[in-house]
This record gives C-alpha cells, sequence and structure tokens, in this order.
C-alpha cells in the first residue's frame, strides 16, 4: 500500500497549485466566445481557422456555455485560438485528507455497530477507549484494505 499513498501524495502535489486558484472558473458564456472577442475574431473567422461553418461555432459556444461540449471539441477550439486546453479534477481537498477521513468515517461505522451491540450487553465502551480503537481501524483499513474504504 506504500506505492498507493506514494501515488496519493505525488498527485496531491501536482493538483496543490490548481486547488490553490479556485477563483479560475470559466466565464458564463465560455472560455470560447470570451478568448475569440477578446482577440477580436468573429464566429466566421474562427469557423474557417477550425474548419467548421460559422454556425457550428455558435453551436459550439453555446455547448461549451451550457456544459455539454465536448473535450474533443474544446481541444480544436483552444488549437485555433493559439491556446492550449487545460484539463483537470481538482478535489476540494487534498486526496491524502480525504482518505482518511473516509477511513474514519468506515472505522466509526465499525465501532457504532459493535458498540450497540456491546451496549446491548451492558458492556458499553469509555471514550476514549473508542476514539483509540476508531484510530486503529481507520489506519488498518488504510493499511490493509483500501479499496474497502468506498464499499459504503
Amino acid at each position: 500500500m506504500r506505492n498507493l499513498e506514494a501515488a496519493r501524495r505525488a498527485l496531491d502535489d501536482r493538483l496543490t497549485p490548481l486547488r490553490r486558484n479556485a477563483e479560475l472558473r470559466a466565464p458564463s458564456a465560455g472560455w470560447i466566445k470570451a478568448i475569440r472577442q477578446a482577440l477580436g475574431m468573429t464566429t466566421a473567422q474562427l469557423g474557417r481557422r477550425i474548419g467548421v461553418s460559422q454556425p457550428r461555432v455558435v453551436e459550439l459556444e453555446q455547448a461549451e456555455a451550457d456544459r455539454s461540449v465536448t473535450l474533443k471539441s474544446l481541444e480544436r477550439a483552444a488549437e485555433a485560438l493559439n491556446c492550449r486546453l487545460v484539463y483537470a479534477l481538482v478535489p476540494n481537498e487534498p486526496l491524502e485528507t480525504r482518505v482518511q477521513r473516509q477511513a474514519e468515517a468506515v472505522a466509526h461505522q465499525h465501532m457504532a455497530a459493535a458498540g450497540h451491540s456491546m451496549r446491548l450487553e451492558d458492556q458499553g465502551t469509555a471514550p476514549a477507549v473508542e476514539a483509540r480503537e476508531i484510530t486503529r481501524l481507520a489506519a488498518d483499513l488504510l493499511a490493509r484494505r483500501p479499496a474497502r474504504l468506498w464499499d459504503r
């Protein structure tokens, strides 16, 4: 599991700069239209550069605004606008944090189920003991069965 942890940390390192740029959101009309207009280019001119008709460029810009555009179409438009397409899924928190919180949540669920049975038998555990056991279970899940974290 060390390889998985190392891969997660390496990906976190690559994504950290993108996470800091949360304000980098597409304009409401989309990047294609915003950049085309900033360049002073008409839809007909962009269409010729892409190799499509002017009405198709209007459709393309609308598809981007509606969030239904394909990556392939975005890539072609970016190239025609002398841009590069940057595509990424940027986690809201570091992947390592997300995995740790999920492990703790699953461990807590396990403890809650076991604790219920123990309370029925009048054998409850102290909160400090329960917290230590959750930490231990979470570490065990991360070390031995990380894929099981996402079953629930």
